[in-house]
């Protein structure tokens, strides 16, 4: 297989099913490289991964199933959701996928969420990089934010108008101002 028929991904990285020994196992290590993790960050759309690690060893679960257990390392930049200034977040995540033989196979256009989400069927490869990309974009912070960015306060006004400020937006304002207007009015009637 060259670079181009595996998107960068060298064979060792690709694991037939078939190849697995049930009673050994096997051990996995993928650490790519700057041009291969250029790639990924732009796949993810995020702004840079300067380390990535993904270790790891797939066992025998029963005689015919399989499970992965992994850890992934990884150092990301983000734009920050406030001010699209580069966020660094470090990633430590544990990976389990179980590869199930029996699962049986749901209709055209059903959709049933399982209730645990490590399980997928047997496939006759796994591919340890598209495991290694997905749990990743997983773990991603979906809303990256610098520790000291804060959402400015919105003021909206006509010329000649009090601003309306996003406090009073909160959905008890008004009744400060009804309060200030009846005790006002109160005191004009008698």
């Amino acid at each position: 297989m060259t670079p181009d028929q595996t998107g960068g991904r060298s064979p060792s990285q690709i694991i037939r099913v078939a190849d697995l020994n049930a009673k050994a196992g096997r051990d996995f290590l993928i650490e790519p490289d700057a041009q291969w993790r250029a790639r990924i960050a732009e796949e993810l759309s995020i702004l840079s991964l300067r380390k990535l690690r993904f270790e790891g060893r797939i066992t025998a679960e029963g005689s015919h199933d399989w499970r992965l257990d992994a850890h992934l390392g990884a150092t990301v930049a983000q734009e920050c959701v406030v001010t699209l200034d580069p966020v660094t977040t470090r990633i430590d995540e544990d990976v389990t996928r179980r590869y199930l033989s029996d699962i049986s196979e749901l209709e055209a256009g059903e959709v049933e969420m399982p209730e645990d989400d490590t399980v997928e069927a047997l496939p006759r490869e796994i591919d340890l990089a598209a495991v290694m990309i997905e749990a990743l974009s997983l773990a991603l912070p979906p809303f990256p934010r610098k520790a000291e960015a804060e959402l400015g306060e919105v003021v909206v006004t006509e010329p000649g108008a009090a601003p309306l400020r996003d406090a009073d937006l909160k959905p008890f304002a008004g009744l400060e101002a009804l309060r200030d207007k009846l005790s006002g009015d109160s005191g004009d009637d008698h």
